[in-house]
């Protein structure tokens, strides 16, 4: 099934508008259930209800209000909302580019991809190769639904995607923190730096996997088919007692693991001894 636009309008910088349809760029694999009853298994379902009413009311009867004071609301309709000033309600209005390292991912929040209007085709790809080349990402403002938003364009490959970001004010931790105040030496640091390269590599997002969705789709399975269910081993807990006793530690773990597959292959090509009808032959390790 094809996927469905969210938003459609344009994106104008400078006196150039490409028209585009804007589109959720991730889904939600996680598992849902629903609530029921202990008792005879019938799903649960939820109303709403009034406390000073003391009866169910539709949604038909609701507003909205705003809590200015301990149980006191200023109340906004539907018209009230309308009237309020959304200069991008039908445009990605971009208000400049900026090198593509300079948004730290804590303000990204939801991302998006956009494509063009048959028509608009050209243009869009010139404004998305003009990006690469630069490396910048595109800073503007687009609203969605009836809220205004901070958003970025870049380009992912062949796509353009849309992050919405959070304004400073949403995010709550501190970017000029200082680090916490404890002496470290340079013999832990230098054991640090060497773990963190030991285990550098590119990230490569195929290589992970949902591991909790995966057990929890076959505990599922197997409940369907009446199987005994086994409980899974504890992980083992680590008892840090000396810090450079466990960074050594962690290394030569790593290097245990990364020697294990080249020492199986290396395996694989040693000639092995064979005694075959009383005489001594030499064949060839084979895997598998």
């Amino acid at each position: 099934m094809a996927a469905r636009a969210i938003w459609s309008g344009i994106i104008t910088f400078g006196m150039v508008s490409i028209p585009v349809k804007l589109y959720s760029a991730t889904d939600n694999k996680d598992i849902s259930f629903n609530q029921l009853h202990r008792d005879c298994k019938g799903r649960v379902k939820e109303q709403r209800m009034c406390p000073t009413c003391d009866r169910k009311i539709e949604y038909e009867e609701i507003e909205k209000g705003y809590e200015y004071a301990k149980g006191q609301y200023v109340v906004l309709t539907k018209e009230d909302l309308e009237k309020l000033p959304l200069p991008n309600k039908n445009a990605i209005e971009i208000t400049s580019f900026i090198d593509n390292t300079e948004i730290d991912p804590v303000f990204y929040d939801k991302a998006y991809y956009l494509e063009p209007d048959e028509a608009a085709r050209k243009p869009f790809a010139l404004f998305m190769r003009a990006m690469m080349d630069k490396g910048v990402v595109a800073v503007a403002k687009v609203t969605i639904r009836t809220k205004e938003r901070l958003c970025c364009l870049r380009t992912y490959g062949g796509t353009m995607m849309m992050n919405t970001l959070l304004y400073p004010d949403e995010v709550r931790v501190e970017a000029n923190k200082p680090l916490p105040d404890v002496q470290v030496s340079d013999k832990e640091l230098a054991m640090a730096s060497s773990l963190i390269d030991l285990m550098a590599q590119e990230f490569t997002p195929t290589t992970y996997k949902d591991s909790y969705r995966e057990a929890l789709l076959q505990l599922i399975e197997a409940k369907l088919e009446g199987k005994e269910i086994h409980e899974a081993p504890a992980t083992a807990q680590t008892n840090v007692v000396d810090l450079m006793e466990a960074l050594q530690a962690s290394m030569e773990s790593i290097k245990a693991k990364k020697s294990a597959p080249a020492e199986a292959a290396k395996m694989a090509e040693e000639p092995v001894a064979v005694v075959a009808d009383g005489a001594k032959k030499t064949r060839k390790r084979k895997t598998g």
